[in-house]
């Protein structure tokens, strides 16, 4: 990969500098703070992920996950596992959060995981995430909506992203939405809602309070948002981001900073957010990438039925490794404590949720 429009990494409390340049950003879109507050007052008042924990309702179990360098894994119930309208896509972890010193939120270790809804009989149910429990892999779903006035009442509607990663960041979610940028939530805002079909049948929805829109330099493609994590390497942390790519298409990486105060982006005095690298010419497929130290750790897709590849390095001198995961892997997180990478598959009767141990990799 290339290292073009490289530059120095400021700390959270350097400006960054002003859009111009790198050619892409993400814009900070205003909150809807009113709109959220009207939809989880509707309902009683937000729960919160409190109230998702105190009710898990599915159960996961132990599998054998296909994949030379997995080391361990899991499958979802049958329902789940063979589903054709939702496809797991994102991963991040309660060590992510960076809440508690021993990677747990609320006394759980906690994995969080994203679907995107594919059209059947002509309707989408948009993208939903998933809190598991990683000791007794119980878990339950969860809605993403948008909050909207409705002849003068406030609704819920499903949110149509592709939601192909997740950072799992303080209170937030920030979740992946491709050529959208990127869509935040707060989980103190889950609500419990009646089940029925405003929510798809889901018990909790969690609203997206706002979003960082993507642009780019006037003749620059837009950097398409496919998949995210989070490197806790660099002062401050960074968001790494890439796209999926084939053929001629862009496959970059970008990063950008976050702010451990607010848990935001950081934007400079033009209130744009602007990657502090972008490296370009990544391997095509690109399903997920994960920066540790330095190396870069990369999944890339196969099909359906061949197993997929993972990518392992520098910029510029990667080691794939084939047949090292299960056919259609996904994003990746990384889980300092265990020196674990976590990711998942996304194809019917082949989804596994499934970890690596690092220095297996090298």
């Amino acid at each position: 990969m290339g290292g073009r429009h490289r530059r120095g990494r400021p700390t959270y409390r350097d400006e960054v500098s002003s859009s111009s340049t790198v050619p892409v950003q993400l814009h900070r879109t205003e909150e809807n703070t009113d709109e959220v507050e009207r939809l989880t007052d509707r309902f009683g008042g937000a729960t919160g992920l409190a109230s998702v924990l105190a009710s898990m309702n599915r159960q996961a179990r132990r599998a054998k996950v296909p994949g030379s360098r997995v080391d361990s894994g899991f499958a979802w119930n049958d329902s789940d596992q063979a589903s054709k309208r939702w496809w797991p896509q994102g991963i991040s972890s309660s060590a992510d959060a960076g809440t508690d010193e021993d990677d747990r939120v609320a006394g759980r270790r906690l994995l969080v995981t994203s679907w995107c809804s594919r059209q059947l009989a002509g309707e989408s149910h948009g993208s939903r995430v998933t809190f598991v429990d990683v000791d007794t892999l119980e878990y339950r779903h969860v809605l993403l909506v948008t909050p909207e006035e409705s002849f003068g009442e406030i609704r819920m509607k499903a949110v149509t992203v592709h939601a192909g990663g997740l950072v799992w960041y303080g209170p937030y979610l920030h979740v992946a939405g491709t050529r959208r940028g990127l869509l935040s939530c707060r989980l103190d805002d889950i609500v419990e809602v009646p089940p029925g079909p405003e929510s798809f049948g889901h018990r909790f929805v969690l609203p997206v309070r706002f979003g960082y829109r993507a642009t780019a330099d006037d003749g620059v493609e837009k950097l398409r948002y496919s998949f995210v994590s989070l490197d806790r390497g660099n002062a401050p942390p960074e968001m790494v981001a890439g796209e999926y790519g084939v053929a001629d298409q862009t496959r970059r990486l970008a990063r950008f900073a976050l702010d451990p105060r607010t848990h935001d982006l950081v934007a400079g005095a033009d209130g744009a957010a602007v990657p502090l690298s972008l490296d370009e010419g990544a391997p095509t497929n690109l399903q997920g990438a994960a920066i540790i130290d330095g190396t870069y750790y990369l999944t890339s897709s196969r099909g359906r039925r061949r197993l997929g590849r993972l990518h392992v390095g520098k910029p510029g001198a990667l080691k794939t490794i084939a047949r090292a995961l299960p056919p259609g892997p996904e994003d990746l997180t990384y889980w300092p404590s265990t020196d674990m990478l976590w990711s998942l598959s996304e194809h019917p009767g082949r989804r596994f949720v499934f970890c690596m141990a690092r220095q297996s990799l090298a």
